[in-house]
């Protein structure tokens, strides 16, 4: 058995391999040809531009394992199917149960791999690339303007659009500039041509205008209106860098630019803040309704008993401990809380004494109670987003195992597809998946369903679909030794014998 199962995972490797590096080209192309003209037309360095697409490739693999695991199980196993080594096999008492075991233990280790990829490698990546995409969208493509558009300069200050530009000597014809740069007045300026050219350091823009008009308006009075004729007029522009400037720190992350247990550390914070809003909510109605009958206001429980954190991140921290020194920490001293001074209390009436003591007014507003109910739900909400990002990272690395089990029933029962069979099945799958990971995505952000079902319920589907197609093939103790005991529409229909002349 030991032997059958390296010539199993063997058979599997080679198509796997090649479907991962095939998907990865593709989707990787397909993002150069949408980027590569906006950075080509920045002027960037030609390394900037390779980093901008090998950031890109890891969310891309994370995206096309599962994908290649399917590909791979399809092609392999309807090989074996076809060529009848599968009979052999089945022949020497060995069951399809005992040959799925390396399968999904192989697909176990790739599912491992895989999360841990897309905790560890996947956020870096894209935390980075979205800090690079920033600096180069800072950057002004002043030499790069696009004819019959009205191109931004400076941000929401200085905007250009003309009919022609000489990318060869920066000409220009038929000239409109809007400046809204001044507070009290805004430009717009006409002009026939033009020239445009940035100074030594590339940080001034210079255009030079010909035969054109100013007009001139007040923000404040629209009455006020200047028009002033000019043959020549040049205008200079600061703050127009043309050269590429990398950020070097960048605290800010998104949920995909977040691990595992940094998403659950914010998840537990979301949780905690929910909670206390919604109790906050609660109280001040009552406050309210108790005022009325001249009962005393009560304070919200804000006791919340935290979430501890997963298996996977305390096992991560533990070894991340015993790697990497503890940090020293120094002791302060505490000091007792000083008594409030009650001298100030003589000059205010009793209400406000008590909003001064106990730091909250005993009059809540129905607008508190609405302002504390939407903090909850904005706090759940945030919450939701997160577990949604949470929950996909296990679920994309778990379908390594499910595509196992959907991909050897598929290809048993049609051992003739061929290779157009493996490309077709892996597409209706992966889509089908995939649409179901957005769809269950939308639900989850908007509190319909759970994080956690919005995410496996693809998972789950496919299985229960695999096991079936399992369960079919050994009931009919084997699809390649018994035919005839396949249900009608798996079965071909035999040959008619050649009637032989008497």
């Amino acid at each position: 058995m030991r032997i059958l199962s390296k010539y199993l995972l063997k058979q599997h490797l080679v198509p796997f391999i090649f479907a991962l590096s095939a998907l990865t080209a593709f989707q990787l192309l397909n993002q150069i040809a949408r980027r590569l003209g906006d950075l080509v037309g920045k002027g960037l360095p030609g390394t900037v531009i390779v980093e901008v697409f090998a950031l890109s490739i890891p969310f891309i693999v994370t995206t096309t394992l599962s994908m290649a695991v399917l590909m791979a199980v399809l092609y392999a196993v309807n090989r074996l199917t076809a060529d009848r080594e599968l009979v052999a096999i089945r022949a020497g008492g060995i069951s399809l149960g005992r040959l799925m075991v390396p399968l999904v233990t192989a697909a176990t280790m790739v599912a491992a791999v895989g999360f841990l990829f897309s905790d560890q490698v996947l956020p870096r990546s894209n935390h980075r690339l979205r800090t690079l995409l920033t600096d180069i969208s800072r950057t002004k493509p002043t030499f790069s303007l696009k004819e019959q558009v009205v191109n931004e300069v400076q941000r929401n200050r200085f905007f250009l659009r003309a009919a022609r530009i000489n990318q060869a000597t920066f000409a220009l014809r038929d000239v409109t500039i809007y400046d809204l740069a001044d507070q009290e007045r805004k430009r717009i300026i006409y002009a026939d041509s033009g020239y445009m050219g940035l100074s030594v350091n590339q940080e001034v823009l210079y255009l030079t205008l010909y035969d054109g008009t100013t007009h001139e308006i007040s923000r404040t009075d629209a009455k006020t209106f200047q028009q002033v004729e000019f043959r020549r007029n040049v205008i200079r522009v600061q703050g127009v860098g043309n050269m590429f400037s990398r950020t070097e720190d960048d605290d800010y992350k998104g949920d995909r630019e977040m691990g595992v247990c940094e998403m659950e550390n914010i998840i537990r914070g979301a949780r905690r803040e929910a909670v206390i809003a919604g109790r906050r909510a609660r109280t001040a109605r009552d406050n309210g309704v108790r005022a009325l009958v001249g009962l005393a206001p009560v304070q919200p429980d804000t006791a919340v008993a935290l979430q501890d954190f997963s298996p996977y991140c305390r096992a991560l921290q533990s070894f991340a401990g015993f790697l990497l020194p503890a940090e020293l920490r120094a002791q302060e001293r505490r000091r007792p809380p000083s008594p409030p001074d009650t001298g100030i209390l003589n000059r205010f009436n009793e209400p406000a004494r008590r909003a001064f003591t106990t730091g909250r007014v005993e009059r809540p507003h129905i607008a508190d109670v609405l302002s504390l109910r939407d903090r909850s739900r904005s706090a759940r909400v945030r919450a939701a987003n997160y577990q949604v990002e949470l929950h996909k990272k296990y679920a994309i690395a778990a379908a390594c195992i499910v595509f196992v089990l959907i991909g050897v029933p598929a290809a048993i029962q049609f051992a003739a597809g061929g290779i157009g069979f493996v490309i077709g099945t892996s597409l209706v799958v992966y889509t089908v998946y995939y649409i179901g990971l957005i769809a269950g995505e939308t639900l989850a952000n908007r509190l319909i369903i759970p994080a956690f079902w919005a995410m496996w319920t693809p998972n789950v589907l496919f299985t229960v679909v695999g096991l079936f197609g399992l369960w079919r093939l050994r009931r009919a103790t084997s699809a390649i030794l018994l035919p005839d005991r396949l249900p009608r529409w798996l079965r071909r229909a035999p040959r008619a014998e050649p009637v032989e002349a008497a």
